[in-house]
């Protein structure tokens, strides 16, 4: 069995859990890899590579992916989202619609960005999400990440509903705090949805319940990375 396989991945699942729970699906011995970690309050696509199709996580991975996010203005957490330790913050003056989308603006093209401080970046050989449950802030650096297109869909304070196209390594909640950064109210993601990864799109995943006759229905031929 070789191919792609799209999982459309609930909320307070890892991205790990997935894949342990697609091996039963299919034989043992069977090489499966996921190729961009979710976090788990996230939902949406997960891109699977089953059998010979690893070798070319890599280029799923380098892929443009959209997302859709709900942001908490007047909101920060320690994850920079409502799975961590969520502080409010007083707000004197709530920010109208159109001083919102001129911040939005701010994210569009090629940005530096720091990433969270719970990343699953390595500083020193350690994953900056562990020394951060420790309790340990780390000298994480800014990197240059790419944002094709940003949209506000709906804004009613403190809710901002946003539309992001985006290439690897772009972290949605480093957007939502600097948002909320940008009006001194904090802000971090309440809802996050991946509705696509390149050619991979949402309407194409199966669910974790899937039975294994249903995912090997659903595996996607090589030639899927070339629509």
């Amino acid at each position: 069995m070789n191919g792609f396989l799209v999982i459309d991945k609930p909320g307070g699942m890892t991205s790990r859990d997935c894949v342990n729970r697609a091996q039963r699906w299919f034989p043992p011995k069977t090489k499966i890899g996921h190729t961009g970690t979710l976090d788990p309050l996230a939902t949406g696509v997960l891109v699977l590579c089953i059998g010979a199709a690893t070798k070319l996580a890599e280029r799923v991975q380098a892929m443009p992916k959209r997302y859709e996010t709900r942001i908490r203005l007047g909101a920060s957490s320690n994850t920079d989202d409502a799975d961590g330790e969520v502080i409010a913050s007083h707000v004197k003056t709530v920010p109208a619609r159109a001083e919102v989308e001129s911040a939005l603006l701010r994210f569009a093209g090629e940005i530096e960005q720091l990433p969270p401080q719970f990343s699953a970046l390595k500083v020193e050989g350690v994953r900056a999400y562990a020394s951060a449950r420790r309790g340990v802030e780390v000298a994480l650096k800014p990197r240059i990440v790419r944002v094709d297109a940003i949209a506000l869909l709906n804004y009613e304070w403190p809710w901002l509903d946003v539309r992001i196209d985006c290439g690897k390594g772009t972290y949605i909640r480093s957007i939502a705090r600097d948002v909320g950064a940008i009006f001194g109210v904090g802000g971090l993601v309440q809802t996050l949805r991946r509705t696509r990864v390149g050619p991979f799109a949402a309407e194409q995943g199966i669910g974790v319940t899937a039975t294994a006759g249903e995912a090997s229905a659903a595996v996607l031929p090589f030639s899927a990375i070339a629509e």
